[in-house]
């Protein structure tokens, strides 16, 4: 992959191996923490195509059409795209069977699946070490007992007892292994009405978790996500910081990039994920470290996985030097408009294509088209102005 003769920092293929698929989708058993309907699991096949080089990777017929292709070429990307394609739940199962039981390959799971699905050994980071990074209720030890916002973690029947002590606002967490993403795992109760509505969602999962936490509520300055690789061949190397943009609730709105990322925070980061690694830990990992007004660190959140700002941070080198933001856009007008206007702002050099999911492709059912990219350019008040131009045309009836 060139443009102008630029390389990514680093490539999943590069720092897994040849021996190893990469599969970004979750598993396709219910789990209430990702709250990710089917066309957006299947969308988020194709965010790391870009990055993972030669390495293969599972991803949906959908994300991989001409019109991707059109948008890459644009951007003056010629990547080797190293796809095993899926279409559905039964194909997909069939590919992780054909690779771990035939072609004996390790997999790397961005989300871990059931056992019956995959077998343990197939797993490039030991599957029971996988779900312990990430489960919310191990921070303390994953964090050498630093950098913690007062928390407290008990079993759901002991829930109503334990809430009656704290005051608002405050955070709920589900414990236990089941992974959460773009804060639908984050339960912010600033009121008795947050709270109400928390409960209701714990409640109704008691069969996946019978654990909670309760944690408080960081006044934030700064809001980081501090990215890092590690394998024991390499060390840990730190990729670089975003700051993530979130709603008063924590739901996700797209990271922008953080060329000024304290010293101590990316310290704090390091510390983190050489835990990680002598956990037995090899790949990508990003957490959510946020700075109060008084400069303290608190660790949040673990993923101990890429993320959507990952792309962003390895492909630095082909950006235009300045502002670069990320983000997903979904089409509510027709398919073919939505990706004239995502090619327009792809043409003129400020939005760097992903991914993009074609609802084109499916013939018998009508689906919204998506794109995930970089805004990037030498201003961001110049890159703001261009992402609100875009907006207003892919908003248009």
């Amino acid at each position: 992959m060139k443009n102008n003769n630029l390389e990514p920092i680093l490539t999943l293929s590069s720092l897994y191996g040849p021996n190893v698929i990469y599969t970004a989708r979750p598993s396709y058993e219910s789990n209430p923490w990702l709250s990710i309907e089917e066309h957006q699991a299947n969308f988020s096949t194709g965010r790391e195509l870009i990055i993972a080089d030669q390495m293969p990777v599972i991803v949906h017929e959908a994300s991989v059409t001409n019109k991707l292709i059109e948008l890459l070429n644009s951007a003056n990307i010629n990547p080797t795209l190293n796809v095993l394609k899926f279409r559905d739940r039964q194909t997909y199962e069939k590919i992780l069977e054909k690779s771990t039981y035939q072609d004996n390959k390790k997999i790397f799971f961005q989300y871990p699946h059931h056992s019956s699905i995959v077998n343990d050994t197939h797993y490039v980071v030991n599957k029971d070490t996988l779900l312990k990074l990430n489960n919310k209720s191990f921070l303390s030890e994953l964090t050498g007992g630093k950098y913690l916002p007062k928390r407290e973690i008990m079993k759901i029947n002991n829930f109503e007892q334990a809430i009656s002590k704290w005051d608002f606002p405050f955070v709920l967490k589900p414990g236990g292994d089941s992974p959460t993403s773009g804060g639908y795992g984050v339960m912010i109760c600033y009121n008795s009405e947050d709270l109400t509505k928390a409960k209701e969602k714990l409640f109704k999962t008691t069969d996946i978790t019978d654990t909670v936490i309760i944690e408080q509520k960081i006044e934030e300055k700064y809001n980081f996500s501090v990215q890092y690789a590690c394998s024991s061949e390499k060390g840990i190397i730190y990729l670089g910081a975003t700051e993530q943009l979130t709603d008063n609730y924590g739901y996700y709105k797209g990271n922008h990039n953080a060329p000024n990322v304290p010293l101590k925070v990316i310290q704090a980061g390091k510390e983190i994920m050489q835990i990680g690694l002598q956990n037995g830990y090899v790949g990508i990992a990003g957490f959510d470290l946020l700075v109060d007004k008084h400069n303290d660190i608190y660790a949040i959140d673990l993923n101990f996985r890429q993320n959507g700002s990952t792309s962003m941070l390895l492909l630095e080198p082909l950006l235009t030097e300045g502002y670069h933001k990320f983000y997903n856009y979904l089409s509510n007008i027709e398919n073919e408009r939505f990706f004239s206007f995502v090619l327009k702002y792809v043409r003129k050099g400020v939005l760097f294509p992903l991914a993009y999911y074609d609802g084109d492709w499916f013939q018998n059912e009508i689906v919204s088209s998506r794109f995930c990219g970089i805004w990037h350019g030498t201003d961001k008040n110049y890159v703001e102005e261009m992402e609100q131009q875009f907006l207003k045309e892919i908003e248009s009836n």
